[in-house]
């Protein structure tokens, strides 16, 4: 961002996208929130880039003589490894792909414009979507620099999608788009203090997205509340011929949003995942459970679940066979201007070019590298294990041995501090492992707060199971009101109800 100002405390109103609403609202949308962008990001770094073709394009579709989409004059960021015809390019935050200007919308965003949305720009990310180092920084790209929690700005975002939650908490825009692999909608989502839905892998399309899984990846909505990611997540799913994974997708989709319902919850069966709690969230998840049990819920204990340590090496092997090959088949469509065309030239640009390294490594590329193929018999024995175990042993048991429809459990822990020097710290996993591997839906909904730094619960099911579980979610949402507005504070350590706390007790 090239323009700056200093950030000025307000409270963020946004138009409700309808198509009911008259008059010029894409163009007023745009403007507003390309000037929220512009105060707040300086602090933030939750955006690379504004596309400056945005405001013309909203113009152009004021004047349009026809019913309005149903996201109409929404502003939506991109996550910047997800492609869109213009200007700008797709970098996944890498200086190696600065020249990436592919002129390609990405069908889910395709799907956006469909429904009259703007997109306004790209967001930042964990460079390369955090798969280069064991010892990141989540948040941290070359291009676009580190990403700052609104909430405490020596916080962590969490990554990889941590400029699209970003931006969203601080009320730059109402939803961004992030993409998940394994944690990288609904930790950033969680630890901002925001809706993040991590659709089943299938329903939404990958092709014109840099690729790690092709097993594991999707994009999803991020957003302020669920009935937003659902009116989104209606726009970008859907059938790709590209993308074999989405063949089901058109006969699974829904009109989510008018599934939604408050009293979703009211004699469901859920499953408590205490296999996968604690790490400071006890109390703000004891009050979620609470409101869960308020709604009509009857809650159901489950203090075992499969082992993280166990399917997470076989989905280690997984994910750098698959980034080899997805990378190297993704640069071969790039422009010309893109000198790098496989994951080896991206390791060799990075010894090269002393900002990509200068903070951590990519030792996670060079395991990438070494890796025999798709065809290897310890790829094919490993993505069958993971499989297995998070699905037809993992969730689908659970669901079906404690006859429950759906598990909640606390989705991160609260946002830890950024550290340049030792990487990301992170305090415990949270309950989204298993929806990662087994690619089943799981929605994290705000559910209060730690020490003032946000939280969220999780909402995790069966394969197909979106509707329900952005239902489900929706109902406790609107139960508890528990999202936690950013404060912008330098650290949560200053914040008015701590900061005596750690000065010497007057006498």
């Amino acid at each position: 961002m090239k323009r700056a100002a200093a950030f000025v405390a307000a409270t963020i109103v946004f138009a409700a996208p309808a198509a009911a609403q008259s008059g010029p609202l894409a163009e007023a949308e745009t403007r507003a929130a390309i000037e929220r962008i512009e105060r707040l990001n300086p602090q933030l770094n939750a955006v690379i880039a504004v596309d400056p073709t945005a405001v013309d394009r909203a113009r152009a579709l004021d004047r349009m003589r026809r019913a309005r989409g149903p996201l109409y004059g929404m502003t939506i960021l991109l996550k910047d490894n997800i492609e869109m015809a213009g200007p700008l390019p797709t970098t996944a935050g890498s200086l190696a792909l600065v020249e990436n200007i592919t002129n390609r919308d990405a069908p889910l965003v395709t799907g956006l414009r469909n429904a009259d949305a703007i997109i306004v720009g790209k967001a930042n990310l964990s460079e390369w979507a955090n798969i280069r180092s064991s010892d990141s920084i989540s948040g941290w790209s070359a291009v676009g620099g580190q990403v700052r929690n609104p909430h405490a700005l020596d916080r962590n975002a969490c990554g990889s999608s941590s400029g699209s939650a970003a931006a969203v908490a601080a009320g730059m825009v109402p939803a961004a788009i992030g993409t998940e692999t394994d944690g990288s909608i609904t930790c950033p989502a969680a630890v901002n203090g925001i809706v993040g839905f991590k659709p089943t892998v299938g329903l939404v399309s990958r092709t014109h997205i840099v690729p790690i899984s092709a097993s594991q990846d999707t994009a999803g909505p991020m957003t302020r509340n669920v009935r937003d990611a659902a009116l989104v997540l209606e726009a970008i799913a859907g059938s790709d011929p590209a993308d074999p994974a989405t063949a089901e997708a058109d006969r699974r989709r829904e009109p989510y949003a008018a599934r939604l319902s408050a009293t979703a919850l009211r004699g469901q069966r859920i499953g408590v995942m205490r296999f996968a709690d604690g790490f400071g969230t006890d109390a703000a998840f004891e009050q979620a459970l609470a409101v869960l049990r308020a709604q009509g819920a009857e809650l159901v204990e489950i203090t075992e679940g499969p082992s993280r340590a166990q399917y997470g090496r076989d989905e280690f092997l997984v994910l750098l066979t698959e980034f080899k090959a997805g990378l190297n088949d993704y640069l071969a469509t790039t422009p010309a201007a893109v000198r790098t065309r496989t994951l080896a030239d991206v390791i060799a640009f990075n010894r090269a070019n002393p900002r990509e390294l200068a903070l951590f490594g990519q030792n996670i590329f060079e395991q990438a590298e070494a890796t025999p193929g798709l065809d290897s018999e310890a790829y094919r024995n490993a993505r069958a294990n993971s499989l297995r175990a998070t699905g037809a042993e993992g969730i689908d048991k659970l669901l079906r041995d404690h006859n429950v429809v759906a598990l909640v459990g606390p989705t991160m822990p609260a946002a830890w501090p950024i550290d340049a020097v030792h990487g990301d710290q992170y305090p415990g996993a949270g309950a989204g492992g298993l929806a990662a591997v087994a690619g089943y839906p799981h929605l994290t909904v705000p559910m209060g707060q730690v020490r003032g730094l946000p939280v969220g619960l999780s909402f995790i099911g069966p394969k197909w199971s979106d509707g329900l579980i952005l239902s489900l979610g929706y109902a406790y949402e609107q139960a508890s009101n528990a999202r936690v507005e950013p404060r912008l504070l330098p650290s949560i350590e200053e914040a008015p109800e701590i900061a005596p706390l750690l000065r010497p007790a007057t006498r």
